[in-house]
């Protein structure tokens, strides 16, 4: 039987009271009953980062995270790091240096990347790297992106920079998911990174 209890968390901020499935998604509370469309749904599994969020400052996936797990806990989506009028110094990053391809992993990599600044303002490229290992481009922007981020944490970059193909396309995907990256180093710099669950090991 399916156990439907109330839970109280934050979003962007903003008070949230849930009262439905204990085991349902986060991702999609956030999108079904919040209308949030910045987190994705990609793979379902917590393994392609398009549905990555900060809950309490730390990326997690929220497409295998229920909703009992947040209890209590911040939430912050892309929607809740800056506005139209004063966006994240990242999202005004990724705009300049046009570094998405089609966007649909973006939201996740700005959200990773945010917690990234939060905590080491002045990463190094190493880090960023490192940083961004979970998450999938299909497109291959990854090269493109590492330089958004390193343009966000130097306060900014011209519009139109980095766009004449100067960082590249890596041509592959990240984490090492699949291989050939075509002399990008997104991915693979440190393939001892661990990710720590933040969800608790037994349901209330």
């Amino acid at each position: 039987m399916t156990a439907h209890t109330v839970h109280h968390f934050h979003v962007n901020q903003q008070p949230v009271v849930f009262a439905g499935d204990a085991q349902a998604p986060l991702l999609s509370v956030l999108r079904d009953e919040l209308a949030l469309s910045g987190p994705k749904f990609g793979c379902g599994q917590g393994e392609c980062g398009a549905c990555m969020v900060l809950v309490d400052g730390q990326p997690q996936t929220s497409c295998n995270l229920p909703v009992w797990a947040v209890q209590g806990k911040a939430i912050t989506t892309l929607e809740g790091l800056g506005t139209p009028g004063q966006p994240h110094p990242l999202q005004t990053a990724f705009i300049h240096t046009r570094a998405a391809q089609c966007g649909y992993c973006v939201a996740g990599i700005v959200t990773s990347a945010a917690a990234l600044l939060a905590e080491h303002p002045r990463p190094t490229r190493l880090q960023i790297v490192q940083a961004l290992d979970r998450h999938l481009c299909r497109c291959g922007a990854h090269n493109r992106m590492v330089h958004a981020v390193q343009c966000a944490a130097a306060a900014g970059c011209p519009p139109g920079a980095g766009h004449n193909g100067n960082q590249g396309n890596s041509g592959g995907n990240s984490g090492g998911h699949n291989g050939g990256s075509n002399g990008s180093d997104y991915g693979a710099a440190n393939r001892t990174t661990t990710h720590q669950p933040l969800a608790p090991t037994t349901a209330p």
